[in-house]
């Protein structure tokens, strides 16, 4: 495929080429569960200008926060605490949750939701351990659950898995990825660095799911072993092994991946997929805009792709598969992998030895 055959193919794509649902055909009421800034600052604006998705509910562990930010919106019809909305109030007023809270958090939300019929849109990483995301898809089995990868309904993704598929690079050979930033500004007591509510660790579980999960998601293949390297020498970071990290991933299809990642760094991301006969880099790559380059042969191209709203596109793509009655591309046995990819790669770190999944 030529870079005219890359520019033809690449019209024919449309916004929203997931969407199966009319405009019309109805709202997903959503009950959010965690108020931390992303969901107050990304999440509810997002639903506001979906589509699609409508909130009703708002929950917080603090009965009067939940109905503080109640009242700051008009349609939001209820605020609860924790343990009301495991007591089922208000249950008639959302038809799905968005799960928000610490990763050890996430399980006992999802399982009350699950009980009570609701649709599940949960927060990555699934859980904070391995055996807990099992628990959560076991508990989520029988309503449609997803869980948020945003990047999966980013259009420069889309276009860039499009383009793998159909050969524009030729055969994939390796993949190269980043996603850090910096915590140390928001002070020592936050749960990403404490591991009863985070997990093993901090960067990995934080931020190198991007790579690794967007790789997975571009080259539609899974990883089947890792090899990683962990430091932490900062002082926030004495209780997790990962203030930075790298670390390599073997997939099936036989395509090499180095990814890393970091909590303190410069704020940085990019995905670069190396094929036989081109390459595909998309910078920045998980913080919001992303923009795509294609190199075939010599000759390299800048593909336009809209810029979106990452969190709106994931709520309406979400709430357009329960509205269509069918299963999201990452459903919790598709997040199961990246748990499965993310304990191993600290198991690999820890042993010095390269993990097998």
């Amino acid at each position: 495929m030529g870079l005219d055959d890359v520019r033809d193919y690449l019209e024919s794509f449309t916004h929203r080429d997931w969407q199966a649902s009319a405009d019309d055909d109805g709202v997903v009421r959503f009950a959010l569960v965690g108020l931390g800034w992303w969901t107050k600052e990304r999440a509810m604006p997002a639903i506001e200008n979906s589509t699609f998705c409508e909130t009703t509910v708002v929950v917080s562990r603090s009965a009067e926060k939940a109905q503080r930010v109640a009242a700051e919106h008009d349609a939001v019809e209820a605020g609860l605490s924790s343990e009301e909305f495991h007591d089922g109030a208000a249950a008639d007023a959302y038809d799905a949750v968005y799960v928000c809270t610490p990763n050890a958090r996430h399980l006992e939300f999802v399982e009350s939701a699950a009980a009570r019929g609701k649709a599940v849109l949960c927060e990555k990483p699934m859980e904070a351990t391995l055996e807990r995301a099992e628990r959560l898809a076991d508990a989520a089995a029988d309503v449609p659950a997803m869980i948020a990868y945003r990047m999966h309904t980013e259009p420069a993704v889309r276009r860039a898995r499009e383009l793998v598929r159909e050969g524009a690079i030729g055969d994939p050979v390796h993949v190269h990825g980043n996603m850090s930033q910096s915590i140390t500004g928001w002070g020592p007591d936050q749960w990403r660095l404490d591991p009863d509510l985070a997990g093993p660790g901090t960067s990995v579980t934080d931020l190198g799911i991007y790579p690794l999960n967007t790789t997975r998601f571009v080259l539609e293949s899974d990883p089947v072993a890792v090899q990683s390297m962990m430091d932490s020498s900062h002082e926030y970071f004495e209780d997790v092994p990962d203030e930075v990290a790298a670390f390599n991933v073997t997939f099936e299809d036989g395509t090499l991946a180095s990814c890393t990642a970091s909590q303190h760094s410069q704020l940085d991301s990019f995905l670069k997929i190396v094929g036989s006969d081109g390459r595909l880099c998309i910078e920045p790559a998980f913080h919001s805009e992303s923009s795509l380059r294609a190199t075939v042969g010599e000759t390299t191209i800048d593909i336009e792709t809209p810029q979106v709203d990452q969190m709106e596109e994931e709520f309406d793509y979400f709430a357009d598969c329960v509205l269509d009655d069918r299963s999201p591309h990452a459903t919790p046995e598709h997040g199961l992998v990246d748990m499965q990819a993310i304990e191993a790669i600290y198991d690999a770190a820890e042993g010095n030895e390269t993990r097998t999944l």
